[in-house]
């Protein structure tokens, strides 16, 4: 069975790279206006047979090399307080609307997404086994993740929750993986085109005053289309009024480009109330080189128009060498990316590639 983080190392998170040109928005040489601090991050899931003595010296030594916060994929007090020992913002990161509790898929399995075909994800999840995801248009689905970030943000040792899996189903997947799952996606699939459920069906005819089923194509409404943007942003606004009540700050992690976003995953990110954003620019996914790294930042940079940064979210399997890590954390950071985020293995060789890139940054303002 695949996990998630070889599911994702495959590249179902990829689709088509972005058809806007780098020069549409990236100028490397562009003047920068004020010096601003650089903030790096780090996305990882605590061993609890962790030592102590050796998460103070890691986290000591992230903190060295300019990195401000870690987002951890589980609750463990004793990372969250020794990162905090060491200067460090310690941030849950929550699963949101993809969630496979056993507890909540026997008790309400009528929450789960619908496909174009009838079928729920409940009880027949789309390419992976792990890939339950919930319905955004249901009320009681938003107020279940309003608790569940409500009841993390109240503990003392959590400085903030850092939002996953923000968006619907991957409606389309890369060419390279068509051969693995025995697919061809030269058009949006009905058994991977979600949600058709009554839910969705009442709310879009009372906004719209069409059903869906009279669409002949509903893949390709625009107002379809629409609504299931304004329905993960409704649950992300929703989400962020809860952690302001807790006076804590909201991030996301969010597929690499606002264009590719929209486009395989109906995710609209430019338009959430956040504090950061965090793009997972994985270029291999993308079957990209690092240069694309500068491109993706850029054209969220623009997008965003200043509304709140946007660290650059790097997969440390994708690079060849330290030195083209280290080139493509100096294109992320040149295109105006607040700093880094990082998953894989953060080692020494890792650090001096932040910290080297870093450098160049702050030399060049």
């Amino acid at each position: 069975m695949k996990t998630r983080r070889t599911f994702l190392k495959a590249g179902a998170l990829a689709g088509l790279a972005a058809g806007i040109p780098a020069t549409a928005f990236a100028d490397l040489t562009a003047p920068v206006a004020k010096k601003k601090q650089l903030k790096h991050w780090v996305w990882t899931r605590p061993n609890q047979s962790d030592k102590e003595a050796d998460l103070q010296q890691q986290y000591r030594r992230f903190y060295e090399a300019g990195i401000r916060g870690i987002f951890f994929e589980a609750d463990s007090e004793k990372h969250y307080r020794i990162a905090k020992a060491n200067k460090l913002e310690a941030h849950r990161w929550m699963w949101t609307m993809n969630r496979g509790e056993k507890e909540l898929l026997q008790k309400h399995p009528e929450w789960y997404a619908i496909n174009r075909k009838g079928e729920s994800c409940a009880d027949k999840p789309p390419y992976v086994n792990y890939y339950r995801w919930l319905c955004p248009s249901r009320e009681e689905v938003k107020q279940y993740l309003a608790e569940d970030v409500r009841s993390i943000l109240s503990k003392d040792y959590i400085d903030g929750i850092h939002l996953d899996y923000v968006r619907f189903c991957d409606v389309i997947l890369p060419v390279n993986l068509w051969d693995d799952y025995k697919i061809e996606q030269t058009k949006e699939l009905p058994e991977y085109d979600y949600c058709y459920c009554s839910v969705c069906r009442t709310k879009f005819k009372a906004w719209r005053g069409q059903d869906i089923e009279d669409l002949e194509y509903p893949e390709a409404s625009l107002s379809w289309r629409l609504f299931r943007y304004n329905a993960v942003n409704s649950i992300v606004n929703h989400l962020a009024e809860v952690a302001k009540e807790k006076k804590k700050p909201i991030t996301a992690a969010v597929f690499p480009t606002p264009e590719v976003a929209r486009r395989i995953v109906r995710q609209d990110w430019t338009n959430w109330n956040l504090n950061a954003v965090y793009p997972m620019i994985y270029h291999g996914f993308y079957k990209e080189d690092v240069r694309w790294i500068g491109d993706a930042v850029a054209e969220g940079m623009h997008f965003l128009s200043g509304k709140f940064p946007l660290y650059a979210g790097l997969y440390l399997p994708d690079f060849k060498s330290n030195e083209e890590l280290q080139q493509g954390m100096a294109l992320a950071l040149a295109n105006g990316a607040a700093g880094i985020s990082i998953f894989g293995d953060v080692n020494e060789q890792v650090l001096l590639a932040l910290e080297r890139a870093s450098t160049k940054r702050q030399e060049r303002q």
